[in-house]
């Protein structure tokens, strides 16, 4: 399964279609069981004739393979927060309850993350895929700051403060609600951002940069 954002050290992933997911093989490393044991629990839950719906199976529990220490192709499973938390409901003991709450966190985290980069590649899809490019791990914060950025230097507020202040939906791009100006400039800054990300690790020096270039755009 191809990792929008590369596994965490719980083995929880963001896949190409924006879901997080975490991998058999670190849950039962963490929750100290053999993997074939864990394995087991999961086809029992999906066997059809466990009582869960057909869509509910495909949805949260997607069968894969990984290679083990002699190279032999294995089974695994990539599960979603729904998947998991059917698998270790049974699963009892002070550790396992831990490392429940633990994995909860991580997807409530990774769910936020998921959020924060879909609207930002409604607005910004060439800065979020240079994002991704430049961070092993990235944040909710690497899209949403940079994205905020150039909101605030073009139109003087987010997007967030944006909908407010113009009664637009949650989750709805503002783009349709921007002046042709407003998005042209927003297209050229998210341009040199992607260079200046490369250049200027740090977020002052690019977004004094950037308004430098905004000012001097302006003037001609």
């Amino acid at each position: 399964m191809k990792e929008l954002i590369p596994k965490d050290d719980l083995g929880v992933f963001v896949d190409n279609h924006d879901t997080a997911r975490v991998d058999s093989l670190f849950v039962a490393e963490l929750f100290e069981k053999n993997h074939k044991e864990v394995l087991r629990d999961i086809r029992k839950i999906t066997d059809p004739l466990s009582g869960l719906s057909e869509e509910f199976r495909q949805r949260n529990f997607a069968p894969s393979s990984y290679r083990n220490q002699q190279n032999k192709k294995q089974p695994c499973y990539y599960l979603t927060r729904d998947g998991f938390t059917m698998l270790v409901m049974g699963y009892t003991g002070q550790k396992a309850m831990q490392f429940k709450e633990l994995y909860i966190k991580r997807f409530n985290e990774m769910e936020s993350m998921i959020k924060s980069l879909v609207m930002a590649r409604q607005e910004f899809p060439l800065l979020t895929d240079n994002i991704k490019l430049l961070h092993e791990s990235p944040k909710p914060y690497h899209f949403s700051n940079e994205c905020d950025m150039l909101n605030r230097i073009v139109i003087g507020m987010t997007a967030k403060q944006f909908r407010i202040a113009n009664g637009i939906d949650k989750g709805k791009s503002i783009r349709p609600y921007l002046s042709e100006k407003q998005i042209q400039m927003l297209e050229i800054l998210q341009k040199v951002d992607v260079g200046l990300l490369v250049a200027f690790p740090e977020y002052e020096q690019r977004k004094r940069h950037l308004e430098w270039y905004k000012q001097k755009l302006e003037e001609k």
